[in-house]
């Protein structure tokens, strides 16, 4: 990826950086990427890997292992790459990569992202972009949905 990246700067392609989990994939997981895909030439998708998802939400998350998760997020025409990382955080694959804008949802600030990555994404020059929420769509919501339901529990 760090021989990708450079040849993408050598271009001058602009290159957009997000993460997350992505267990399930939603509306506003669809909605985020779209927009985070449109703020420049290519998107990169950081997703946690299984023992990640588990230390961030709990034993029973995932719901879907990480090769599930990466293949669904590969097949969206908006996902330009992907990388799937084990690490609580991104700082080390944001010193390498160097992305030109890193993007969050709304529900993000600069005070809640990890100081690790914002101190890389700040010593890097990234522009660090909040995308707007579309609110009443999570995961933890769809997980309810489905168990209201009667599908799982």
């Amino acid at each position: 990826m760090v021989d990708l990246r450079a040849q993408l700067r050598v271009r001058g392609e602009i290159l957009v950086m997000t993460n997350g989990c992505f267990d399930l994939l939603h509306s506003g997981h669809l909605y985020f990427l779209q927009k985070a895909r449109q703020l420049g030439h290519r998107l990169l998708v950081a997703v946690n890997s299984d023992a990640s998802v588990r230390a961030l939400k709990g034993p029973k998350r995932p719901v879907q292992n990480e090769t599930e998760r990466a293949f669904a997020l590969a097949a969206l025409a908006c996902v330009d790459h992907l990388v799937i990382f084990n690490e609580p955080n991104l700082a080390a694959e944001i010193k390498a990569l160097e992305p030109d804008i890193y993007t969050k949802a709304g529900d993000y600030s600069l005070d809640r992202l990890h100081a690790g990555e914002r101190a890389a994404l700040e010593a890097g020059g990234t522009k660090i972009e909040f995308l707007p929420f579309l609110d009443g769509f999570s995961t933890t919501s769809l997980i309810q949905k489905i168990i209201r339901a009667g599908g799982i529990d």
